[in-house]
Parts: structure tokens; sequence; C-alpha cells
């Protein structure tokens, strides 16, 4: 696949602000034509800190994150070329010897909170979406995510989000989203946003617009 016929877009946005419920119903739509890509699967590796160790970094400074390994990435799937995704654990706080093979597709989707503090990584992308969404609700919907399905406690989670994620967003989340091209208002349950990026990836991938 030539370079020029993938479209990569990302997709970045607070924590629990619904970015991926707007990128899973873009994949749903597209199924095999899209293909996602998380930043948190490219928080760096810490095999010489113990868990406690682990569960007091700061997992929302840019510094967390193997960005350069995710841009390298993202420019061989843009060259045709396959790539292995590392998994991350968010159970043990730490990346797992998995890695995941992905193929190129013709779109790319880019996910993260922190993906448009990056020029570099920014400079990737053909179509920068922010996904802007209430602190409030925010919050709720990541204890909900976070003691569900990563088994943390709700005391840890409220404290991680005081000591670390409130601070981080305000820092470098929330400034982050001039470099986007569009502001969509509550992610995957804004129809109208949903649909028009529907139109511009349905015209991409089959060179006419949805009927």
């Amino acid at each position: 696949m030539a370079t020029e016929e993938m479209m990569v877009i990302g997709i970045a946005g607070g924590t629990g602000s619904g970015k991926t419920t707007l990128t899973n119903r873009l994949k749903e739509r597209f199924g095999d034509e899209v293909t996602v890509i998380y930043h948190d699967n490219y928080y760096k590796r810490h095999d010489e800190l113990t868990y406690e160790e682990r569960c007091l970094l700061n997992y929302d400074h840019p510094d967390a994150f193997d960005t350069d390994l995710m841009m390298e990435h993202i420019r061989d799937l843009r060259a045709g070329k396959s790539i292995q995704c590392p998994v991350y654990d968010f159970t043990v706080h730490n990346r797992s010897d998995k890695t995941v093979e992905i193929h190129p597709t013709k779109v790319l989707i880019i996910e993260g909170i922190l993906i448009f503090e990056n020029k570099e990584l920014r400079d990737l992308m053909d179509i920068k979406v922010f996904v802007d969404t209430d602190a409030d609700v925010r919050i709720l919907r990541r204890i909900l995510r976070d003691v569900k399905e990563r088994g943390r406690s709700l005391e840890s989670v409220v404290d991680q989000y005081l000591q670390t994620v409130k601070p981080m967003h305000e820092q470098f989340v929330e400034p982050s989203k001039r470099g986007a091209d569009i502001i969509v208002l509550e992610g995957g349950q804004n129809v109208v946003a949903l649909d028009m990026m529907i139109q511009r990836i349905y015209g991409h991938v089959y060179g006419t617009h949805v009927k």
C-alpha cells in the first residue's frame, strides 16, 4: 500500500471523554478498512520497578509514553509495512510480553489523551479530532471503568485523579486541543459529528459519498 493511500485520524481528549466510544463506532461502521492503535499501549516498560513503585508513577505526563516508537510504527504502516504493536497490562501497570501484529489499512485511527501534545506526532495525522466533555462526567466514567475493568479500588482511582490526572489534564491535555482540526462535544454520542466523520472516511475508502 502506498503512503498516500492511508488516511491517519487522531482522536484525543481527556480521560473518560468518549474517545473510545467514537473510535469504536467508526470501527464498527468500517470494519477491516480501519485499524486502531492506542497511545496507552505505548506506555514505557518498567520491569525494574516493583508493582508498588509502578503504582506511584505519573501516567498522565508525556514522558510516560514511548511516543518515538509509536511514530516509527505509524510511519511503517503508512509505508505499507506491518508492525508489532505492544500490549499494556493495566492490572499490573506495565507493558506485557505480548505484541499484536497490525497490518496497514486505508484508515488508521490513533487514540490517546496526549497525542496532540507532540507536534511531530500531530504532523503524521491528516485529521485531528478532540473530544471535549465536562470534567464531572469524565471522572465518573473513569471511576466506573477503572473499578470494573482494571481491578482498581475506588480510593486508588480518586487519589490518582486528584494527584496526577487532573493537574496533567490542565497542564497538557486541555491546551493540546488547540492542535485539533475539529472539537467534538460528547464523543460518540454526538451524532452530527459522527456522521460527518463517516462521510469523510467513506469518501476516502470508497471514493464516493454515503448514500
